[in-house]
């Protein structure tokens, strides 16, 4: 008992502080793993906290805790343990392999048994995650990494097991500490798995065969043969058309019966439902042939206290031959029980995959045989001429239905050239009406062509006081060529979108057209799809142009050589004197498309500006004012929520879709010009600080234009020439005419490494 050191030792002043106490709670000591870690223990730990072979010199040692340092790390040993077993026949124990994993940041172990299926053991988890004590005479001691390595022998809650091998990062760690391991012990043979390992039969086999391998690999193939039954030799009997369908997936055949019209039989007949058909055929087989397993009788004559079990050695099986696939080839003859199929051809399909698979390259087919009284003749329908109503795929649905129909479109087309975005797949051209009335001629218009169905429309352009109103003059509609016959059964001939170029003249429903401009969507499809409009191939122009100017050529660079531009080493052949020069050689058989073809091709990427930019600006500041328009602010703040990276710039696309959403009182014809004159960056995207600037009328404002019809003054059909640049050049368009003529010299010392200027002695 404790005394009260307040109090003198006296008798009678000593007191008992047990009296009257109800909870005595028992004082807890710590013990040290880690910096920072420590666990609970029974008695405090006076000996040296640090149990672990340093691998660092005193005083450099790592400043991270081990909960960190090895977060994740643990040592794994393989290890076995011998179990008595008293109840087993043959054996009287049994070895069981098991894992240790010792994990570094706490010093926790586990110990697990991987499972072993039909063992009969509850394996898994032995000793869940936990700090293990040492056994006895050893106390207030736990397993630490110098206990555990290959050949020690652990006792762990009374069980000792033998450590036989580690994995590769346990060695490594091991050895880094200074720690040597052994090398793996082989684990003892366990007796009970020995007997297990001899061959039984299963009781109850998996009835189902597992064919999921070739229905994954071979699913939705088929091939497909032609063929034929002859049944002549038999009353009434005919030669009958087959078509034969092999399943890779699981190597069944159908048979299907092609039933020519009037023949009085029905159609859509099954010559055989889809089975796996055998080559040899004598009986039908009975009942429960088709049960991949045999059912024997084991005990009692009765079947109601019979005992049955299934045959492992399936000796009742019938052993049957199936057709292949790589016994069928044309030439073939199956034998559908009883019935000769003769094969005659295959489909591509099956071609190719007889080609890779077997290496085979002829597949020649064989004719039918005929009777001699049978006569094949090609019939062909007689479609009635066409008779003026409607269109000809209408006439044509009347001729081939009782109940016509409307005519198909080509859906295929009308997906790939429907309008996606910007992009309308509308070829527009300027055209002007050649005719011998003095008020059609020189009339303008604008022919639209559709690439998704190939139809025309005409738009007619019409002067102030010139009589005529602007209108459509033709609606949507195929348009035929010009002199052909009518009334006829033949589909005449339409115009196609190769037809239209520049400088083309065309017959359209009797009115001659001449194309005298284009907008710059269609100057860009036809040349990006050059090989269907062979006026905008620049190679075959080029080609064209070395033939006329080779007898000139000497001429020609004497006449229209550029001088050398004196801020950069170029020469820039102005677009008026390029076409001045190819209609003079050429004499006519250059056309315009194809002069301006060429510009475009070598364009100095100098756009020639119709309308200046202080115009434009003009043009915006008098619309903005003539509608009191005010939202530029709420405008800047849509062009900054579409541009998050404040980079100042963005697409045409989501500028325009800007524009648009705020509702600016202006032609779409002016927000597109606006457009036109904005700065660019390199990757081809728009300032919209300088729309802003550009929009603005308190900066730098203009006075009011004079009132034009904006819609038609900036359309493109207002422009005289469509837009093939300012010049072309000059160096590299000579290169590529590539014309050698040895009276012209070339200057070295007046051309830059990558052009050579040709130069006249």
């Amino acid at each position: 008992m404790q005394r009260d050191l307040s109090l003198p030792c006296l008798p009678g002043f000593s007191l008992n502080k047990n009296l009257g106490r109800t909870n005595f709670p028992r004082n807890q000591y710590f013990a040290k793993i880690h910096d920072g870690v420590y666990y609970l223990s029974e008695k405090s730990d006076k000996g040296d906290p640090v149990r672990y072979p340093s691998i660092y010199v005193r005083g450099e040692a790592q400043e991270l805790p081990p909960w960190i340092v090895y977060d994740g790390q643990r040592l794994m040993f393989k290890a076995f343990f011998q179990e008595t077993v008293h109840e087993r026949w043959k054996t009287s124990y049994q070895v069981r392999v098991v894992y240790i994993s010792f994990f570094l940041e706490d010093g926790t172990m586990k110990v697990s048994e991987p499972s072993v299926e039909n063992s009969g053991l509850e394996q898994g988890l032995l000793v869940r995650r936990q700090r293990i004590p040492m056994p006895d005479p050893v106390r207030y001691r736990f397993y630490d990494i110098i206990d555990l390595n290959i050949g020690k022998e652990p006792e762990i809650y009374g069980r000792v097991y033998k450590i036989v091998d580690c994995d590769k990062f346990t060695r490594l760690f091991l050895n880094r500490m200074g720690i040597m391991v052994p090398d793996p012990i082989e684990v003892p043979k366990d007796p009970y798995s020995d007997l297990r390992d001899h061959a039984t039969f299963p009781k109850k086999p998996k009835r189902k065969v597992d064919t999921r391998g070739d229905f994954l690999k071979y699913d939705k193939q088929v091939l497909r043969f032609y063929g034929y039954w002859d049944d002549t030799d038999s009353l009434y009997g005919f030669i009958h058309d087959l078509v034969i369908h092999y399943y890779l997936s699981d190597n069944t055949i159908d048979i299907k019966e092609n039933v020519p019209p009037n023949s009085g039989r029905d159609s859509g007949f099954m010559f055989l439902r889809r089975m796996k058909v055998p080559k040899f055929f004598t009986e039908i087989d009975p009942v429960g042939t088709g049960d991949p397993f045999t059912v024997l009788n084991v005990m009692g004559e009765d079947t109601s206290q019979g005992y049955y079990t299934i045959d492992p050695l399936n000796a009742g099986k019938i052993s049957k031959e199936f057709y292949k696939e790589n016994e069928l080839s044309i030439g073939a003859q199956l034998n559908i029980f009883g019935r000769i199929v003769v094969v005659t051809d295959m489909d591509d399909f099956t071609k190719e995959y007889y080609r890779k698979k077997y290496g085979l390259d002829d597949f020649t087919p064989i004719e039918r045989p005929r009777k001699g009284t049978e006569i094949c003749l090609e019939v062909k329908k007689y479609i009635p001429p066409y008779n003026g109503f409607g269109t000809y795929e209408d006439s044509l649905s009347n001729c081939l239905r009782m109940i016509p129909k409307p005519p198909k479109m080509d859906i295929a087309k009308f997906l790939r050239y429907d309008k996606q975005g910007f992009d309308s797949y509308v070829l527009r051209f300027r055209a002007r009406m050649i005719s011998n009335i003095p008020e059609c001629h020189d009339r303008q218009f604008i022919i639209r062509v559709f690439l998704m169905d190939d139809t025309i429309s005409i738009f007619g352009l019409a002067k102030s006081n010139s009589g005529f109103k602007r209108c459509a003059f033709q609606k949507r509609m195929p348009v035929m060529l010009p002199n052909q016959e009518i009334f006829v059964s033949k589909k005449p001939d339409y115009y196609k979108p190769e037809d239209f170029y520049i400088g083309a003249r065309l017959n359209l429903n009797n009115f001659i057209f001449e194309i005298t401009s284009a907008d710059i969507y269609a100057l860009r499809y036809m040349e990006l799809h050059c090989d269907k409009f062979p006026k905008a191939n620049a190679e075959l122009i080029v080609a064209k142009l070395r033939q006329i100017l080779k007898p000139v050529y000497k001429e020609f660079m004497q006449l229209y050589t550029p001088a050398k531009s004196i801020d950069e080493d170029l020469q820039i052949l102005q677009y008026e004197k390029l076409r001045e020069a190819l209609c003079k050689y050429s004499e006519g058989k250059l056309t315009d498309q194809e002069i301006i073809t060429i510009a475009r091709h070598y364009s100095s990427h100098e756009k020639k500006e119709f309308l200046s930019r202080e115009y434009v600006r003009q043009l915006m500041h008098t619309e903005l004012l003539r509608f009191l328009w005010n939202d530029l602010d709420r405008l800047e703040e849509d062009l900054h929520s579409c541009d998050r990276g404040r980079t100042g710039f963005l697409p045409r696309d989501t500028l325009y879709t800007v524009l648009r959403g705020g509702r600016i009182p202006v032609d779409i014809e002016l927000l597109n010009s606006m457009m036109d004159h904005l700065h660019k960056n390199e990757e081809g995207k728009l300032d919209y600080n300088d729309l802003l600037r550009f929009m603005n009328v308190k900066i730098d404002p203009l006075p009011p234009s004079l009132p034009i019809n904006i819609k038609t003054a900036l359309w493109w059909a207002s422009e005289k020439e469509p837009d093939c640049g300012a010049g072309i050049h000059w160096c590299s368009f000579i290169k590529d005419l590539n014309i050698e003529d040895p009276e012209i010299n070339l200057d070295e010392s007046s051309s830059s490494p990558n052009m050579q200027i040709a130069k006249i002695d």
